[in-house]
């Protein structure tokens, strides 16, 4: 594709849309292609700041004018390149919400992140389907599926989407449900951004007040028998039990608890929606397991979900990888343990191993194209590369517990727990059946290919 821009095109940019339009050498364009993960420096060749669908479709229109792709970003957590040479949307000025607590729906624009949707929520005692950290962006995580503390309980956020409305590579704005473009509709849902670009997004709420959970954290050289014991009793949870187990290798951070500061650890984490008697006796068999540095698990209120997982909140760079698995036997734990356990010299900071099953596995009412729901866990690792040596140990060892993880791997994957993935992997995910109904609906809606910048379907 050219890279060239006549100023004339960016002059018509810049006349019909509200927000800012920025080149590399403006002021603010630095902090505009900001995000989270700071292993990327985005380099679009423009950047728009969307305050309305209008400007998002006259950033597609001028794409497709100059012979650009279109890539679009709110808090940067999915970063998974520089985006060289594209039209950047930055939806992260798109903030408008609405709760409807009569119908228990929201409604967000695409610059939305879950905390503000659970606290606009809370007060009606109700509760979105958010991830295990409340500062990621609505619509990214719920177009790629959305797994989260109450994911056995009540599935995939994307299962909950009642409505979106999406600008398609023609530039044109269209509402879109199960009545009004099924078809595109299924595919958005759990295809992220191949189709287009989300500006807003109606989802159910769930009728949650309150939960028992937390994270309890074990000392490193107890990491076998946390996982093994973890292994044989997560299986055993009712649905209304959501839980994962990781192994992190902490930094010195003064935020921390003292107790945890600089230390490897294995950390349990578990979300109960019973009583807190019920929850409590659930949690025995991995309490005595092994002594615990902390146990911070307990009634919460909705609102304190983040205390569940405790994900870091500042930007960082970020290099992660992701599998699915069909079933965790002792094997497997010990493949995980020598890849990547307090004895391994691993440079990963975190290996999450999360259980599946549950609602998560049962297809929802109103189909959509979420990947995932065979598999029986979840493994997930993340290292941070920073300088050279980092920049290559790190991907490397991933790859090698990926491959360690190879005889009890799953068909299908979760998207937004992929990571760093080539366009064939992203396909893998899907059966036949799907995939070929994807890119017949991406060649359909986006024949030139306009939004392949990240995520890439094949």
């Amino acid at each position: 594709m050219t890279t060239f821009v006549p100023d004339t095109a960016l002059a018509a940019l810049v006349v019909a849309v509200e927000g800012p339009v920025l080149e590399p050498t403006d002021p603010g364009y630095a902090e505009e292609v900001s995000g989270f993960n700071a292993a990327y420096l985005p380099s679009p060749a423009v950047v728009v700041g969307a305050t309305r669908p209008a400007d998002v479709a006259a950033a597609v229109r001028h794409a497709a004018a100059t012979g650009r792709r279109v890539s679009v970003q709110a808090t940067g957590h999915g970063l998974l390149g520089d985006l060289n040479g594209t039209v950047l949307v930055s939806t992260r000025r798109m903030t408008g919400l609405s709760v409807d607590p009569a119908a228990r729906t929201a409604r967000v624009e695409a610059g939305v992140r879950w905390r503000e949707v659970i606290d606009a929520a809370a007060p009606y005692g109700l509760a979105p389907l958010n991830g295990s950290a409340s500062s990621v962006g609505v619509v990214g995580y719920t177009t790629g599926g959305g797994l989260g503390p109450m994911a056995r309980r009540y599935g995939f956020a994307a299962d909950h989407v009642t409505a979106l409305t999406i600008v398609t590579a023609d530039g044109e704005i269209r509402d879109v449900d199960a009545q009004c473009d099924p078809d595109l509709f299924w595919a958005v849902r759990g295809g992220k951004a191949n189709f287009g670009i989300v500006t807003s997004i109606e989802f159910a709420l769930m009728p949650v007040t309150r939960f028992h959970g937390g994270g309890i954290f074990f000392p490193g050289g107890s990491a076998p028998a946390v996982l093994h014991a973890w292994r044989e009793w997560a299986p055993t949870l009712p649905e209304d039990a959501t839980t994962s187990v990781a192994l992190l290798a902490l930094p010195p951070d003064p935020n921390l608890p003292p107790p945890l500061q600089g230390r490897f650890v294995a950390h349990l984490r578990f979300t109960h929606l019973g009583s807190a008697e019920s929850g409590a006796a659930l949690l025995a068999p991995m309490r005595s397991a092994a002594e615990p540095i902390l146990d911070l698990v307990g009634e919460m209120p909705y609102p304190a979900i983040d205390a569940v997982h405790m994900d870091p909140t500042a930007p960082m760079p970020v290099w992660d990888r992701g599998t699915a698995l069909a079933a965790l036997p002792a094997g497997a734990v010990d493949a995980i343990l020598d890849e990547a356990g307090p004895d391994s010299s691993s440079p990963l900071v975190l290996v999450e191993l999360r259980l599946l099953g549950g609602a998560i596995a049962r297809r929802p009412e109103v189909p959509n194209a979420v990947s995932g729901r065979d598999a029986a866990f979840s493994v997930y690792c993340l290292g941070v590369p920073a300088g050279p040596d980092a920049a290559v140990q790190v991907p490397a060892r991933a790859a090698s517990l990926v491959d360690a993880l190879a005889p009890w791997t799953a068909g299908g994957g979760l998207v937004n727990l992929l990571g760093q993935a080539s366009a064939g992997r992203v396909g893998a995910l899907w059966s036949d059946d799907d995939r070929a109904r994807l890119l017949e609906i991406g060649r359909r809606h986006d024949p030139s290919g306009m939004f392949g910048t990240n995520v890439v379907i094949g």
